[in-house]
């Protein structure tokens, strides 16, 4: 059988803990021929370290070399990276979240579309095996139609102290388009990815700007902190559907909270753990499972299916075009923090 040949464009964190490990436990099926970063010291490294044969600082060069690129830059990139190379006719695999902009999503979309390539998010929470479990169930109609989604990704003082996570101009903001923003994309697909219409959010940095804060991620400059480290989030859905939404860095609760649940007409889940509750036989019932089938690392799953559907033998589970709602409402709980005002979302048939 034909192997993928894959590019790393980005030999950071990511790259090295998830994404290249994970490929390379599916070496029957992908090849990981080169990496590139923009610090060749660091390629070079990750290079020798992974046994990867090739080595590039610039992203284009490699091209010619691959069928197919995960992307593990920072966020101001992706777009550019992404284009480019479905431009080339390479498949792509993004990071999350998709772009800085919903704007930048669809110039994504389109190039996948006139490329006829491959594009994928990385919103790994999809594949977790509590994730696949509420999916079955709700697809199953053991809940009925969802109305109600509360999700929660909360940290008490992590506010990441490395790399770029703070920087407003390469990352487009904070603990929502970082980590809220798998949260969101889960309880989308959760809810069968009905279209947003109307967002109120707020996002504050007031407790990572305070002097001397209590920090278990590292260090950072409080003084030049410009990224939310808190936000909320009221979102109503084209179905009736409605989400209470909360993500944090730095918040000042008793724990770190990793929450998402599902209210339908028939009964409702919770995902982490993963459990079902009804009212049924005169009686309200919570279900617990003792046991979900799958694998224990998400980053595995999510490779090979990217990697099937590269090779045409699997559909592809984060579709862009899910993954751009994602960026939609983030840009709306920005702009809706900024002016004080709900922000209705123009849904776009051709994209949506």
């Amino acid at each position: 059988m034909q192997k993928l040949k894959m590019g790393i464009i980005g030999a950071g964190g990511i790259a090295q803990d998830r994404h290249i490990p994970a490929y390379q436990l599916i070496s029957d099926k992908v090849s990981i021929e080169a990496v590139c970063d923009v610090n060749m010291a660091t390629a070079q490294s990750v290079a020798e370290k992974f046994g990867i044969p090739k080595v590039y600082t610039d992203y284009s060069e490699l091209f010619s070399e691959v069928d197919a690129i995960t992307i593990c830059t920072p966020n101001k990139f992706h777009a550019e990276i992404t284009i480019a190379a479905l431009e080339a006719g390479v498949h792509v695999l993004c990071e999350k979240p998709m772009a800085m902009t919903t704007k930048e999503c669809e110039a994504m979309i389109e190039a996948a579309n006139e490329s006829g390539k491959v594009l994928s998010i990385g919103y790994h929470y999809r594949f977790m095996k509590e994730s696949q479990a509420a999916k079955k169930v709700i697809v199953e109609q053991e809940i009925g139609e969802p109305i109600v989604a509360r999700a929660q990704a909360l940290r008490r003082r992590k506010v990441p102290g490395w790399g770029v996570f703070t920087n407003k101009e390469l990352q487009g903001g904070g603990s929502l388009i970082d980590w809220g923003c798998h949260f969101l994309d889960l309880s989308l697909w959760l809810l069968g990815n009905p279209k947003p219409v109307q967002v109120m959010g707020k996002a504050y940095n007031h407790l990572s700007k305070m002097p001397g804060q209590v920090n278990q991620w590292g260090s950072f400059d409080h003084e030049t902190f410009n990224v939310d480290d808190h936000v909320t989030a009221y979102i109503t859905f084209d179905n009736g559907a409605s989400m209470l939404f909360e993500t944090s860095w730095a918040a000042n609760i008793k724990e770190d909270v990793e929450h998402i649940s599902i209210s339908g007409l028939q009964g409702g889940i919770d995902v982490f753990p993963f459990e079902l509750n009804q009212a049924k036989h005169g009686m309200l019932l919570n279900s617990q499972a003792n046991w979900i089938p799958g694998d224990e690392d998400p980053g595995l799953i999510q490779v090979r299916n990217f990697a099937n559907a590269c090779l045409g033998e699997e559909e592809l589970i984060v579709k862009p075009e899910e993954a751009m709602q994602v960026s939609q409402i983030i840009d709306a709980i920005y702009e809706s923090s900024q002016t004080g005002q709900s922000v209705k979302i123009d849904n776009r048939e051709d994209f949506v």
